[in-house]
Formats: C-alpha cells, structure tokens, sequence
C-alpha cells in the first residue's frame, strides 16, 4: 500500500505540485507575519481601548451607578430572571421608590446595561480593526479588543449575557439582537477576506466565527480573574492556534 500511494503521488506533475507548495508557504508565511505584527500592537490597542461602558462607569449620578453596579453583579450571579428589582433595592438599601426613580422597570435596566455595553464592543471593536489592512491582523485586534472588554467589563459582560438569552421579545431585545449581529458579521466579513484572499482556507466564515467567540464567551466559566494569564493574553493564544493550527 506504501509503495502504491507513493507511486500515485510521484505521478503528480511537479509544476502543480511546487505550485501548490509555495502558495501553501506563502500563505503560511503572511498569516505568521501578521500575527506578529497585531501582537506587538496588543500593548497599544490596551492603552487605546480602556473599555468602560456606561453600565460600570458613573456618569455624574452616583446613585444610577451604584444601582447598575448592583444589577450588574446580581444579574451575573443569579441570572437576569433570577433577579427581581427588589433584590436590587434592598441590596442598595434604598427603597423601591427610589430604585423606579431611575429604573421604573427591568426592561429600563436591560436597556442601560445590555445595549449600552453591545454598542461600546462593537464601535471598540470597529476602531481598534481600523488600524490594520489584513484580514488575518483585523481577526486578531477584533478578538484581542473583544477580550479586553470582557476584563474591564466582568460583571457587565456576564449580566448582558444572562440578560439577552433570557430576556423576552421587547424593542430593547431587538436592538440587541441587532447590535449583536453587526458585532458578529464583522467578524465573519474578515474571515472572508482572508478566504477570498488566499490567506484562509475555504471554511464557513460563520462557523469559523463561533470556533473563535466561544474562546471568550466560555471564559466567565473557567478563566481565574487573579491568574497569571489575562483575557487578552489568553485569547490571543486561542487565535493563534486558530490561525496556525496544531501541526508544525
């Protein structure tokens, strides 16, 4: 069986076969030269991209924002559900009066912290993938800005997330759902660029695009926010196992 496929692939034409190899090597050569090009731009994106979103930053009203502190934290310890705004009020030892003055319902508090922290990813994401001209490089800032808001951003990012797979059909809802399909197209419109450019294999764009949010989104699971490793740092070895593969 050796000597048969040995004979088969000797039989190729070298010209088809050294042109597949070097454009194979090429391929691999401008992907490794991008990577490293993004990472050592990583320490400026970090500087340029201190991703606080209205839902953890006071604004001139202490009060809203330690009520959306609050929210933020038991939304991602009890779920969006699993929180009532009495839960919120007596946690801040205000009474619910109080607490309708700034948030008359959870759909207000939905709106505040879920949209509000859907549009500073994707304008962050936008501008940081600005910066470069590569599909393979954009991949890389998109993820690695993506990763940085999620440190900033914990307990907002886990509150949003709980609150959008929960939260029922309302205007807010469909906001979101729209913010998160410009996020998520973004990325998918790079990995195309980089299949179109022969840079990429010929995949799914759309799977390829859930093989690398899944990094992040599965992070608030497992990752130790006091280890060695940020979400930056471990999200960029994530794509570059994407980008390069597990074969030398």
């Amino acid at each position: 069986m050796a000597t048969k496929a040995t004979t088969q692939k000797m039989a190729k034409p070298a010209g088809k076969a050294t042109a597949k190899t070097a454009a194979k090597t090429a391929g691999k050569t401008a992907v490794k030269a991008a990577s490293k090009t993004t990472a050592k731009t990583v320490t400026k994106t970090s500087r340029k991209t201190s991703l606080q979103t209205s839902a953890a930053t006071p604004r001139g009203d202490d009060r809203q924002a330690q009520l959306l502190g609050i929210a933020c934290r038991l939304f991602s310890e009890r779920g969006f559900n699993g929180t009532s705004l009495r839960d919120i009020a007596e946690e801040a030892k205000v009474t619910k009066a109080a607490l309708y003055y700034h948030f008359p319902n959870k759909e207000s508090l939905f709106a505040k912290i879920v949209l509000e922290s859907l549009e500073a990813l994707v304008n962050q994401v936008k501008d940081a993938c600005a910066e470069f001209d590569t599909p393979e490089a954009k991949v890389k800032a998109f993820m690695v800005t993506t990763a940085e808001n999620y440190q900033h951003n914990r307990e907002a990012w886990i509150a949003s997330s709980n609150a959008f797979r929960t939260h029922g059909d309302s205007p807010s809802k469909s906001k979101a759902v729209a913010l998160r399909d410009e996020y998520e197209k973004l990325l998918r419109g790079f990995i195309r660029d980089g299949i179109d450019s022969g840079h990429f294999r010929n995949v799914d764009p759309a799977m390829a695009g859930r093989v690398l949010l899944a990094a992040v989104n599965s992070m608030s699971r497992w990752h130790n926010p006091k280890g060695k490793l940020t979400p930056p740092l471990v999200v960029d070895q994530f794509v570059d196992i994407v980008l390069h593969g597990l074969l030398d």
